[in-house]
């Protein structure tokens, strides 16, 4: 396949996606692009209620038992990404880059960083000050707020999964029966709340598509 810009499928106008559903077509881009049939893609939606964890999650963080996630709507899924326990829904952009890390990319911890610097752009670009990584924990953080999460894999060198950035506040809800990321004592801050303004999530994903595919392209040249 000839270089290419990243594709970009926008499933916003779907509505709230369940996380398996989003799951399983996620998988089918993966091998693709591992056949080469694809180029670079970056699929941007949000989920319906929904509390993830890792393969390594500790399930303490876990603060309701299944059955209660269950009566309060909340779909709880074991995954195959890193990372601990989070959780995805409404007001939330959620974005899965399915890249190929081919020659010269090929830096896992160089890849969350630039998805961690894209982040901190949109966040820049939305009027929130002060977004920035934090020794404690990938992610974005607003000192001790954390804004977008991360959990990533690699497979035959094509990412999948990827990042949750909390735009609107509506999403507080759902973190409150879970301890996010396994990290303690550290409270949930949305692009709306620090910037001061309502900022929409399809606002918000079209700061994140032109930041990302300035900064993911075939030619692996971006600098972090």
């Amino acid at each position: 396949m000839t270089a290419a810009a990243v594709q970009v499928i926008d499933l916003l106008g779907e509505g709230p996606i369940r996380y398996t559903d989003a799951w399983e077509r996620q998988r089918d881009l993966v091998a693709r692009r591992q056949r080469d049939e694809i180029p670079d893609t970056l699929l941007l939606l949000e989920h319906t209620p929904t509390v993830t964890y890792g393969k390594a999650a500790d399930r303490s963080n876990l603060l309701l038992d299944p059955a209660e996630y269950e009566r309060r709507g909340i779909d709880l899924i074991g995954t195959d990404r890193g990372g601990d326990v989070t959780y995805h829904g409404p007001g939330q952009l959620v974005g899965y880059p399915i890249l190929h890390l081919g020659e010269g990319r090929r830096d896992l911890h160089r890849y969350v960083r630039l998805l961690e610097s894209v982040l901190i752009a949109v966040s820049d670009r939305m009027g929130v000050e002060g977004a920035s990584r934090a020794s404690w924990h990938a992610g974005v953080w607003v000192g001790d707020g954390y804004l977008a999460a991360l959990g990533v894999r690699v497979a035959r060198w094509v990412t999948h999964h990827g990042f949750a950035l909390n735009v609107t506040d509506a999403v507080r809800a759902g973190f409150e029966t879970i301890v996010p990321c396994g990290v303690a004592g550290k409270r949930i801050v949305t692009i709306s709340e620090l910037a001061r303004r309502p900022v929409s999530v399809p606002e918000a994903a079209e700061a994140v598509k032109q930041t990302f595919v300035d900064s993911f392209d075939d030619a692996g040249d971006s600098a972090v």
